[in-house]
């Protein structure tokens, strides 16, 4: 048995219905709330005039500040600046990754007074304190898993644009409540690329070169709900179960790779995101087929990592149902099964977005293959992208 760390997560308040218990929770930290949330998404529920109705019953005084898109450096600080000064004790972000990851960032920089920008790995040249307003984040879709990662993405969209984080062990959210409610609403064509972004996080995670006992568990039972309920998901929208389910599974994606790092699709995830306005679910389902299947051809013949070539027979095992197969079976049933998804999902190409063969080189070079199984040269790196242009 190999050693390991792990890191912590929020404490959890999982269960359909469990927003109507945020009003207490929040009045443990303070009668003074910043809210985060998108342009109008959550407002447009049935949770929501309930929530704020109990908020104004609970005498809990709030502002709301707006997410419009991907959170940038300018709307972190622009938010900064406008609720820095109103004594708020919580900020609580309800809905997607973006306004999660956003509300995440606010509630560093309020502490702080400085531009975020100054602080993104790989842009920023200063490194931040850790210190931080107490956050709630509360998902609306099953995606990122954001409501248990200690980072918050922000991007600047452009062909000199970055998606970076903005990281710390402190910035891991003091309680996430996962009311699977939230996600009824939720329509089908950002469901199916939420939770391919959540595929893409556990199965990379699960493959990870710096995987564990621990991740592999959690990994694997993430993607055994995804197998379950995706699919229904997408069909049957108010199908509580498999909303419970894709929710648990989400949030087990953004534990697995907060411990385990993530691949290459995650690689392409960060260049694409800030070169283009592409939703970042998109990106991961997109690539997922591809990638996965020179994978599974590079380990078939080069031999050089037992531990992936197993695990992808245990993933075909599951998603088969069958037993005695040889290994290269399983490995190709499930990379066929990858496509399936892909395909019955409807999730866009690349070039729906406005992706052309004269960009691929210059994403391919900004990749990075992080904890990916195997390596793979530009040329490959590049012909992944001309397969889902």
């Amino acid at each position: 048995m190999n050693s390991f760390s792990f890191s912590p997560f929020p404490a959890i308040v999982f269960g359909a219905g469990k927003l109507s218990e945020l009003p207490g929770i929040v009045s443990g930290f303070g009668k003074n709330i910043l809210i985060v949330t998108g342009r109008d998404s959550f407002d447009r529920t049935h949770k929501a005039a309930t929530f704020y109705d109990d908020l104004h019953k609970s005498k809990i005084t709030y502002s709301v500040c707006r997410i419009p898109e991907e959170p940038s450096p300018d709307i972190v600080d622009t938010a900064v600046d406008i609720y820095g000064d109103k004594g708020l004790n919580a900020v609580v972000s309800i809905g997607g990754g973006s306004v999660i990851d956003a509300g995440k960032a606010i509630s560093a920089m309020l502490t702080i007074k400085d531009s975020v920008f100054h602080y993104l790995e790989g842009v920023g040249e200063k490194i931040h304190p850790g210190n931080k307003i107490p956050f709630i984040a509360i998902p609306t879709t099953s995606g990122t898993g954001s409501e248990a990662t200690k980072n918050a993405v922000i991007s600047k969209v452009g062909m000199g644009g970055f998606k970076k984080s903005l990281r710390h062990d402190n910035f891991i959210p003091d309680l996430a409540v996962i009311d699977p409610e939230l996600m009824l609403d939720c329509p089908r064509g950002i469901t199916a690329a939420s939770g391919m972004d959540a595929f893409s996080q556990l199965l990379e995670s699960y493959l990870s070169i710096k995987a564990n006992l621990l991740t592999d568990a959690l990994a694997f039972e993430g993607i055994v709900n995804i197998k379950k309920y995706l699919m229904k998901v997408c069909e049957e929208s108010n199908n509580i179960e498999a909303r419970s389910g894709m929710a648990f599974a989400a949030f087990l994606s953004g534990v697995t790779l907060a411990n385990a790092g993530l691949g290459l699709v995650h690689g392409y995830a960060s260049p694409l995101g800030g070169f283009f306005h592409i939703p970042h679910g998109v990106v991961c389902g997109t690539l997922m087929p591809v990638v996965n299947k020179l994978t599974i051809e590079k380990l078939l013949k080069e031999n050089t990592n037992p531990v992936a070539v197993d695990k992808y027979r245990k993933l075909g095992i599951l998603f088969s149902g069958q037993e005695n197969r040889n290994t290269e079976y399983y490995l190709h049933y499930f990379a066929d099964q990858l496509q399936r998804f892909v395909i019955e999902l409807e999730i866009p190409t690349l070039g729906q977005y406005g992706v052309q063969s004269t960009d691929v080189e210059k994403i391919a070079k900004a990749t990075n293959e992080k904890e990916h199984p195997v390596s793979f040269t530009l040329e490959e790196k590049i012909q992944i992208l001309d397969e889902r242009l």
